[in-house]
């Protein structure tokens, strides 16, 4: 006859081997999740890496202990101030936050820059390279510089990268720097995840005026005119005066702040001191007034919204009925025998029907 004694493990001692084994890799997963949120309160650099990489991986597995984690580590964070910085391509950003990051380490202050690299459409590769862009500030012990790739996220801001945040700040990083790949408008996505919002610029590339649209500038808290030395001052100075001319037609931000231009050499290290007193300046006032919180408050819910429509997407794909019917609609699509949007609307009732059905 059997025992049911249970041991200290809470395990029956005859317990189906292959249930024991369920069970000790589940606790030690959990175990291990732990030490990696512990590690990480400890200011481990290399717990935060690993535990970064949980959180960035597609793989079912890896999710609860990316959960476990995040709500370990959600407690300790929220007390870092969030920037994002996008530009075009070429305009100098990997040396502007390797100056800047520089700059607030001297101040006292532990910086993590989160680089999100662009991914081949074609390959899905991605290059990675910022910490080889920016050698120096990598070197520091104060700074910790993770690139991601961007896969097809919109605005080019990594899936995780909410989570990364919150990662760092609970590893005691108290500026949190975003770097985007600065390809377009999507980029503007990254406002829906930071304090403050910077855009770089050049001067003399022509698009001083053409850029004065929605979308980018109308969102950015400051524009940076970047490159501003040698050759390029005088024009650096008149693209300001152009900016800040434009920007008088947008209307009042709901942060009752006017954003301001500068002209900066990431490279000379000059104007960077301004740029970051207009920072604090911004977050002083903005706490004050209690935009700083509302604003996290209406980014919190979006990425819920997002968070939930991005599940639903997932789930609607991958239900094996759906996947039957999408292929037979686009051969029928293909034959001419009915429209994309007749497709859509039979599919999207099929998926209605089945949810009728289970309920």
């Amino acid at each position: 006859m059997l025992a049911s004694k249970e041991n200290k493990e809470g395990i029956s001692k005859f317990t189906n081997p292959v249930s024991i084994k369920s069970f000790q890799q589940k606790r030690k997963a959990t175990i291990d999740a732990a030490d990696l949120v512990k590690s990480v309160l400890n200011k481990s650099i290399s717990a935060l890496s690993r535990a970064i990489t949980l959180i960035e991986s597609n793989n079912p597995t890896h999710q609860e202990k990316a959960n476990y984690i995040i709500n370990g580590c959600l407690p300790f964070a929220n007390k870092s101030i969030r920037i994002g910085i996008t530009g075009v391509p070429g305009v100098g950003k990997s040396t502007f936050i390797e100056t800047l990051g520089n700059h607030l380490i001297l101040q006292g202050k532990k910086v993590a820059v989160l680089a999100v690299d662009p991914s081949s459409t074609v390959s899905k590769g991605s290059i990675l390279g910022d910490k080889t862009r920016m050698e120096n500030l990598a070197k520091n012990p104060k700074a910790f510089i993770r690139p991601s790739a961007s896969g097809n996220t919109l605005g080019g801001v990594a899936k995780k990268t909410r989570e990364t945040i919150i990662l760092c700040e609970a590893a005691g990083f108290d500026v949190i720097i975003i770097e985007t790949v600065g390809v377009g408008q999507n980029e503007t996505t990254v406002a829906s995840m930071v304090d403050f919002f910077l855009l770089l610029k050049l001067a003399g590339a022509g698009d001083e005026l053409q850029g004065i649209k929605r979308g980018i500038i109308e969102m950015a808290d400051a524009i940076v005119i970047n490159k501003a030395d040698g050759d390029n001052l005088k024009t650096a100075n008149l693209a300001k005066v152009e900016f800040s001319r434009a920007l008088h037609y947008y209307p009042k931000r709901a942060s009752n702040i006017e954003p301001q231009i500068f002209t900066c050499s990431a490279l000379n290290n000059t104007g960077i001191t301004d740029v970051w007193e207009a920072i604090l300046s911004y977050v002083k006032t903005t706490k004050a007034n209690h935009f700083f919180q509302e604003k996290r408050n209406e980014q919190d819910k979006y990425w819920l919204i997002q968070t939930i429509e991005n599940q639903l997407k997932t789930t609607f794909f991958n239900s094996p009925k759906i996947k039957h019917a999408l292929q037979e609609q686009l051969s029928l699509i293909k034959q001419q025998r009915t429209t994309p949007f007749a497709a859509a609307n039979y599919i999207l009732n099929l998926d209605e029907k089945t949810a009728n059905n289970h309920g």
